[in-house]
């Protein structure tokens, strides 16, 4: 719940938001991005009002039902400020979902798992280059924050394949 509470107070540090405004930045960087998928926000929403984290107030558009408007609290800014300050020093190990494969390397005929990480890296280079057409994109629009997630998934994804050539070369 800690990834899942750091988004949400962090989604409504930025300004209040209605439920599928939060749902729709998820999907669109969060998902992307951090690989955090939140199948309901709703729940955890109404688990961080009952903590007195969030705030909801029903706000009408129009002829249209009212919908519920999510704001942060002074204590939900105190716990998103806790939280940051925590995830910057929070250590997982990247899981990679070649490291299997690798493993059992060995015992994969050598013609057949070059031809795999030869493929694997085509794979990679088209992702790499829609990451970089990313990257320019969200340098125009000024967005620092994209800009520096692009930035650090650009170079991992390119370190992946600077050790799948150097693997290939040896099998």
């Amino acid at each position: 719940m800690i990834v899942q509470e750091l988004i949400l107070l962090g989604l409504l540090k930025e300004s209040p938001k209605h439920g599928y405004e939060i749902k729709k930045k998820i999907k669109e960087i969060f998902q992307l991005f951090a690989g955090a998928e939140i199948k309901s926000i709703y729940y955890p929403l109404s688990v961080l009002e009952k903590k007195g984290l969030v705030a909801k107030k029903a706000r009408r558009y129009g002829r249209r039902p009212a919908c519920f408007v999510y704001c942060l609290t002074p204590k939900g800014q105190s716990r998103f400020y806790e939280l940051l300050s925590k995830s910057f020093l929070n250590f997982k190990r990247p899981q990679f979902s070649l490291d299997l494969s690798l493993y059992f390397l060995s015992f994969a005929k050598s013609a057949v798992a070059k031809r795999r990480l030869r493929a694997r890296m085509q794979v990679l280079g088209r992702l790499i280059k829609s990451m970089r057409q990313m990257t320019d994109a969200t340098e125009n629009k000024s967005s620092l924050s994209l800009s520096r997630i692009l930035d650090h998934n650009l170079q991992m994804v390119e370190a992946e394949s600077k050790f799948l050539a150097g693997l290939i070369r040896t099998l």
